[in-house]
């Protein structure tokens, strides 16, 4: 039985279900930040069947934006989308506070919900991952945890997600740890919280076992295919969605890996939109990967995929 079409698709109530694109951030050759074009993306992105944007993740270079530009970041995704319902900020920082400040910074923008990782700057135990998701609630945006253990040493379990969602902590889970036995044990143990799809080479098996959305990067380049394999995916039509699925895994999958922010950008580049370059740390992909995700760009365009 699958789920129903209210429970899959993005609405004012719930802004954080359907499509919501962790947005990479358009650079100009100097490293600043193209404001005009990042808003011509976020229109296009929406355009083009996508339910909304989350600006200031790890996709979005939030780690290097100055205070001024991660605020300025959200002020022009929620103009260019037309609604700040539509906008998930991510809002992550080494402090609980300033965590709640970038919520209400978000909320003071119109934004209908945050996205926010734990603790990261070293590995947090139970009590301080609770504090700390507490604190950043209390701005009064809804907040969506996001489990990433791979990069952040903490890990959401889910135990630890149903007990933030009794704190009232947190209304879904971006789930990124790849572990796709884990739908259903948070939903065994947490019914009420949504799941959202968090890596874009496990969407399949995560829409099949429940998930109501997806925080979703490989749209920045190809977001009308995207949207046909996410509603088709979450709809049970395996007969179209799996077809698809298995056309674009191999450029779906660089979403997992450490380049993920330069692969995406090459392959928006590629189909004729502003990524352009990453901020240091991030260098420029290697040769080798280079001609890996360009190979694979090109066979999705030549495929029809758009």
């Amino acid at each position: 039985m699958t789920a129903s079409a209210s429970a899959i698709t993005w609405n004012s109530t719930r802004p954080w279900r359907g499509i919501m694109v962790a947005t990479a951030l358009p650079l100009r050759d100097d490293l600043s930040v193209d404001y005009d074009a990042y808003a011509r993306h976020v229109r296009w992105l929406i355009e083009q069947g996508c339910d909304g944007v989350v600006p200031n993740g790890s996709l979005g270079e939030y780690q290097t934006l100055t205070d001024e530009e991660r605020a300025r970041v959200v002020r022009t995704a929620v103009e260019a989308a037309g609604d700040g319902a539509r906008v998930m900020p991510g809002v992550a920082a080494y402090g609980s506070a300033e965590s709640r400040r970038w919520a209400e910074q978000a909320g003071e923008a119109g934004c209908g919900s945050v996205l926010l990782l734990p603790p990261n700057a070293y590995r947090a135990d139970e009590p301080a991952v609770r504090a700390h998701y507490t604190e950043a609630a209390k701005a009064g945006v809804p907040v969506v945890a996001y489990n990433n253990p791979l990069d952040t040493k903490v890990d959401l379990t889910p135990g630890l997600l149903a007990r933030l969602h009794q704190d009232g902590s947190i209304v879904a889970v971006k789930e990124f740890s790849g572990d796709v036995r884990r739908a259903y044990e948070i939903a065994e143990l947490a019914p009420e919280l949504d799941l959202l799809i968090g890596a874009d080479d496990v969407l399949l098996e995560l829409a099949v076992a429940g998930a109501v959305g997806w925080i979703a990067g490989y749209p920045n380049a190809f977001p009308a295919t995207c949207a046909t394999l996410y509603h088709a995916a979450v709809a049970g039509d395996l007969d179209t969605a799996l077809p698809l699925y298995k056309s674009l895994h191999a450029l779906l999958r660089w979403d997992s890996k450490t380049e993920f922010v330069q692969c995406i950008k090459l392959s928006m580049d590629l189909v004729g939109r502003r990524g352009g370059p990453a901020r240091p740390p991030r260098s420029p992909l290697t040769e080798e990967t280079e001609a890996e995700v360009r190979a694979a760009t090109e066979k999705a365009v030549a495929a029809g995929h758009h």
